[in-house]
C-alpha cells in the first residue's frame, strides 16, 4: 500500500493576498504560486515544498450559490499545522492580535488553536 499525505487545502477568504501575508509570517511559508482563479477569482498557494493551502477570493458576491462551496467564506473545521517551536509560533500570532484557545498538552503533542480574519480556525501542534 502507498503512502498517502495532503497536498493542499483550497479556502475562500475575503482577501488571499493578506491571508498569505499572514501565514507567511505564522509559519514562515511561502507563496508558491498566485493568478486568476474559478469564476474570475484569485488564488495564493501558500506553503513549503510539499504542501501548502490555497486562499481563493472570488470575483463576486460570497453569498454561497446551490451549495456550491467555492462562493462562501469558511466551511471547513480547522486546518491544522505542525510546528517545531509551538511557543514561538504563538507569540508570532499574538503578537498580530490574535487570541488562542484550547491549549492541550497530551500524547502525542502540545496544541493550540486560533481563528484568523475569515473566521477560519487553525490548530497549530508540536509533537516535540
Amino acid at each position: 500500500m502507498s503512502t498517502a499525505f495532503l497536498e493542499h487545502v483550497n479556502v475562500t477568504v475575503t482577501d488571499p493576498a493578506a491571508t498569505a501575508k499572514r501565514l507567511e509570517q505564522w509559519f514562515g511559508w511561502k507563496i508558491r504560486w498566485q493568478g486568476a482563479a474559478i469564476n474570475g477569482g484569485v488564488t495564493y498557494h501558500i506553503g513549503n515544498e510539499t504542501s501548502y493551502v490555497a486562499a481563493y477570493s472570488p470575483s463576486t458576491d460570497t453569498t454561497p450559490v446551490n451549495g456550491e462551496s467555492y462562493s462562501h467564506h469558511g466551511g471547513l473545521n480547522h486546518i491544522a499545522v505542525v510546528v517545531d517551536d509551538l511557543d514561538a509560533t504563538e507569540a508570532r500570532i499574538k503578537a498580530g492580535g490574535y487570541e488562542t484557545h484550547n491549549h492541550q498538552d497530551y500524547e502525542p503533542g502540545r496544541r493550540f488553536y486560533f481563528d484568523d480574519d475569515d473566521g477560519i480556525e487553525f490548530e497549530v501542534v508540536s509533537y516535540k
